[in-house]
């Protein structure tokens, strides 16, 4: 397929896509082979949306009764702020024990990258794949201008467009299969490495 591509005008760029679309779609399957379809991730999943909808109902609740009556109890704002923290808590455990469960796939999707990369790599060593319609910063040139000769700015090296598309067609498929992280998720901040609680001291 490569090959055939590579008579094309476009026939180095096509093919470095349409290798970023098939390793995406790999990648996906593998992950739902490994991940997507246990109950354990969707018994998280839904755990999660749970949580983050009644975080959220608490929330709604305590902001119009806060607007309504600005003289509440002390004992009632503080018996509310204690729920919702332990609501927050539970979130933030399920977001990192599904983030956990995906590292199951995460080896297997890795290595599968490293084989397609190092095959990419040797097909298009010091090749341009394409060009840019601009010239790039520095700091990007680094990456976009990699291993390639000449002193040509908008030349694409292939580490470059591969990165790009493998991106973005993995994020957009993500979402098209309805695989994405839930937003509740990234929100609550319950990944592996988490960030200092500062209501704690």
């Amino acid at each position: 397929m490569a090959s055939a591509l590579s008579s094309l005008r476009y026939g180095d760029s096509l093919s470095v896509v349409a290798i970023s679309a098939a390793t995406a779609v790999l990648c996906e399957a593998i992950s739902w082979l490994l991940i997507y379809r246990t109950a354990t991730y969707n018994s998280l999943r839904a755990s999660i949306e749970r949580h983050s909808r009644k975080l959220d109902a608490m929330k709604s609740g305590g902001s119009s009764s806060t607007a309504s009556a600005s003289g509440a109890q002390p004992a009632g704002g503080s018996s509310r702020a204690k729920k919702m923290d332990r609501v927050e808590t539970s979130l933030k455990d399920a977001a990192r024990e599904l983030s956990l469960a995906k590292l199951k796939s995460g080896a297997v999707v890795a290595a599968v990258l490293f084989v397609v990369f190092g095959l990419l790599n040797s097909l298009f060593e010091g090749r341009a794949v394409a060009k840019l319609p601009f010239a790039p910063v520095p700091l990007v040139q680094r990456m976009s201008h990699r291993g390639l000769p000449g002193n040509d700015p908008t030349d694409c090296s292939m580490v470059f467009l591969y990165f790009l598309c493998s991106m973005s067609i993995r994020t957009n498929l993500q979402k098209l299969l309805g695989f994405a992280p839930p937003r509740a998720a990234a929100a609550a901040g319950g990944g592996l490495f988490p960030m200092p609680d500062p209501k704690v001291n």
